[in-house]
Parts: C-alpha cells; structure tokens; sequence
C-alpha cells in the first residue's frame, strides 16, 4: 500500500491539544516589561569616549608581511596572493577593491 506522505498525521482518538482556542485559553503567561538588570554591572563594559587610557597598556604580536601575501594599493589591507586582481605602476589590488 502506498503511503502519501504529504497527509497530515492525526489519530483521531487523540484530542486536538493545539488548537487555536486550546492554546490561548492555557495560555498564562505573565510577562513583565522590566528587565532584571543590575545598571552598575552593565556598565562595566562601557567605554566613554575621550576617556583617559594613558595607563593602559596593549600587547599585540605584530607577525611580518608572509611571502605569499600582498598590501592592496587602495585598501591597505594585507591579502593572499590569490586575491591580487590588477597591478599597476608597481602597486598591487585586491579583487575586492577592483571587482
């Protein structure tokens, strides 16, 4: 026997619990509008511009221009190889800058 899988599956022994009506009368929810948040501690993560960051101190590790890799001319971006798209005068373009 062929079986049409597209058919809803419904028994019909078992109630119809997500009906419309059903749904909205359990429906319960008491949501509040205001959000438990402490101001103070979401604040931390803030930055205020013009903020004094002399004492601050950043490590980065600075790797050279790798052998397979190119500066683009327009977007100063460091780029694969695979990426030139044009040179011209001696300065190379990625295919993002030229495409």
């Amino acid at each position: 026997m062929a079986n049409d899988f597209d058919a809803p599956r419904k028994n019909e022994d078992e109630p119809d619990e997500n009906s419309i009506e059903e749904l909205k009368n359990r429906r319960t929810d008491t949501q509040s509008a205001v959000v438990d948040e402490d101001e103070a501690e979401a604040a931390e993560g803030f930055e205020l511009p013009g903020a004094d960051l002399s004492g601050e101190e950043l490590t980065v590790r600075v790797l050279p221009a790798q052998s397979d890799e190119f500066t683009c001319a327009s977007c100063f971006l460091v780029r694969h190889r695979s990426q030139v798209a044009k040179e011209k005068d001696g300065m190379l373009y990625c295919t993002d800058c030229e495409g």
